[in-house]
């Protein structure tokens, strides 16, 4: 069984809002189909080599929270797409999953947020390399209608998306006694 993203929810890129191509299914089986699919974490790795590797267009896993991300990091090559749950605002497990795909192992395929996408999330998974989110909270859907993301406009810590021009980081970056 399959579903595509759930009623209420968009897909948002930094591009705007677009179609998902994506479906999230249960299980392997949903394979013999045509389309994308985002599969649990368990039925990526029951899959064949040789049919992960023929799918990779097609193919994307979703990780919980809990689910290590050591699993897959041999298997990216084979992926387009790494889902993230997001199940609760205050589980961050997935920030550092993001992160670490990006920076440490330079997936270059999309990372996306899923679940529980709020306002001031956004323009710190923006920063760590997430470039697609399936949002349903009404008030980000409403900002970024309008087209507004948010975020600060100076951070205390690098990260995988570049620092625009102009003053870097914070006080904690400048030679004492500089202004």
């Amino acid at each position: 069984m399959t579903e595509s993203t759930t009623a209420g929810t968009r897909l948002w890129t930094p591009d705007g809002f677009r179609e998902d191509e994506w479906t999230h299914a249960e299980s392997a089986e949903a394979l013999a189909g045509n389309g994308r699919f985002i599969l649990p974490l368990q039925a990526f790795l029951g899959l064949d080599e040789d049919v992960r590797k023929s799918a990779k267009e097609r193919l994307g896993v979703l990780l919980q929270p809990g689910d290590e991300l050591d699993k897959i990091t041999g298997l990216l090559d084979q992926l387009s797409l790494v889902a993230l749950a997001f199940p609760a605002f205050n589980d961050g497990r997935s920030f550092s999953k993001g992160e670490l795909l990006r920076a440490r192992h330079h997936f270059k395929g999309a990372v996306r947020a899923t679940g529980q996408v709020l306002v001031d999330q956004l323009p710190h998974m923006l920063r760590l390399g997430f470039d697609e989110f399936e949002v349903s909270n009404p008030v980000l859907l409403k900002r970024l209608e309008e087209g507004r993301t948010g975020g600060l406009p100076v951070y205390y810590q690098p990260a995988v998306e570049p620092e625009p021009k102009g003053p870097k980081y914070s006080w904690r970056r400048k030679r004492a006694g500089s202004e």
